[in-house]
């Protein structure tokens, strides 16, 4: 059999779905590397009627990954957008949303914060008090309720979605498994269908996901985690990536200034201001030292 082409759209361990133009292949990878993502066009050997084994990945266009010292953990390729879902209730971590922002910027993929479940009117207030502060560094923020207004949900989404490749992220708790079914009719039935092919049983929600929504829409589905390292950003990489930053850089007294505790700082004198939020230069220091640390 020749060599086909197909899109990676659910990973589990070292086994991967594979969608070509006419069929969907259970496959593995030669050897052991298991670098493949969900979203990546691999080429690949059909070897069964329901088998083949990827040869190549092709290159690409954004790759969203999270790490820690020692290893690293690739969330899905080809990405044009990131979906951040929090919600009034439970509380949401502003620390990983700052990291999702970040990890957005550094990879080229346009982020979007969804407020779910504004319904719940009694904690409504704090929580659009606290998605402000990303509304005012500039990231869009959009209000839904999945449970209690789903139409009016799907009206403010979908057009968003239209011809993008959008991940969606978030805590356990946000809401997020209602949006993707809202949003991606059958989802629930896929998800048996990519659970049983990739024989992972009752861990349904441990593997990423991608959804064809149409030719060129797709949405992909990520397990809840509560941790977002980016051990893998240098430093150079993370000032870039703080967007508030950018006015500031280049105008420091030092060019090799590290924006931490020297003289003469131009985005040291931005947070004394007001101009760059505290909490945001805290978790840029943060970042920097934790770049200092790994071990891979």
């Amino acid at each position: 059999m020749g060599i086909d082409k197909g899109t990676v759209i659910a990973a589990h361990g070292r086994h991967y779905l594979v969608q070509t133009e006419s069929i969907c292949l259970h496959c593995v990878t030669r050897g052991k590397k298991s670098d493949v993502a969900v979203g990546d066009i691999v080429q690949l050997k059909q070897t069964s009627p329901d088998q083949g084994v990827i040869e190549k990945i092709e290159e690409r266009k954004t790759l969203l990954y999270r790490s820690d010292q020692y290893k690293s953990k690739l969330l899905a390729a080809n990405l044009t957008q990131l979906f951040i879902v929090v919600a009034t209730e439970p509380g949401f971590s502003d620390d990983l949303v700052s990291r999702a922002l970040v990890a957005a910027e550094a990879g080229g993929i346009r982020p979007h914060i969804i407020l779910n479940k504004i319904d719940v009117t009694e904690s409504l207030p704090k929580a659009r008090e606290r998605v402000s502060l990303y509304a005012n560094l500039g990231y869009p923020v959009h209000e839904v309720s999945a449970r209690t207004s789903p139409e009016e949900t799907i009206a403010a989404l979908e057009p968003l979605l239209k011809g993008q490749s959008t991940i969606l992220i978030g805590q356990s708790g946000m809401g997020k498994s209602s949006l993707i079914n809202l949003l991606v009719p059958g989802a629930e039935l896929a998800t048996r269908e990519i659970s049983a092919a990739l024989d992972s049983g009752k861990h349904t929600t441990t593997f990423t996901r991608l959804f064809m929504v149409d030719g060129n829409t797709s949405i992909i589905d990520s397990p809840g985690f509560q941790e977002f390292g980016l051990y893998h950003l240098t430093e150079g990489m993370l000032e870039r990536a703080f967007k508030e930053f950018g006015p500031h850089l280049g105008h420091c007294r030092f060019y090799n200034c590290h924006h931490l505790s020297e003289p003469g700082c131009s985005i040291l004198s931005a947070v004394e201001s007001g101009q760059i939020p505290a909490m945001r230069h805290a978790l840029y220091q943060q970042l920097v030292h934790e770049s200092s640390q790994k071990l891979y």
